[in-house]
């Protein structure tokens, strides 16, 4: 896993790496109708109890990703799932504000486009 694609936090005392996979898309997208939906959803959330329990779920689906990866690359050596209880749990409210900067990173991360120019000869200006 390409560390440039993630983003890390830390739940508990334990770093949890932040992944947005294909499949952690399409439960956002299923949850929210896509990925532009969902800055306005937390924003717009109607009380604070559904926005900390959006960014809970959030935190869950996407440190899952990567706990995961490592248990199906790893059958030898598989890892405890968060839930959102564990996240309810072992964090405090003043957590979530930095939570919600991974969550945003994580997102542009696993988003952006690496794009790269080739040198072709024929754009070769020769004077």
């Amino acid at each position: 896993m390409t560390t440039d694609r993630t983003a890390t936090i830390v739940i508990g005392g334990d770093e949890y790496t932040l992944v947005l996979t294909t499949k952690a898309t399409k439960e956002i997208a299923g949850r929210y109708g896509g990925l532009e939906n969902l800055g306005d959803k937390l924003m717009k959330s109607e009380n604070f109890e559904m926005a900390i329990g959006e960014i809970v779920w959030l935190i869950t689906l996407l440190a899952n990703q990567a706990l995961l990866i490592h248990n199906l690359k790893h059958k030898d050596d598989q890892k405890e799932l968060l839930t959102e209880d564990m996240v309810e749990l072992l964090t405090v409210p003043a957590d979530l504000a930095s939570y919600k900067t991974a969550i945003t990173e994580a997102l542009y991360n696993g988003t952006k486009r690496n794009i790269e120019s080739e040198a072709d000869p024929k754009n070769v200006v020769v004077g």
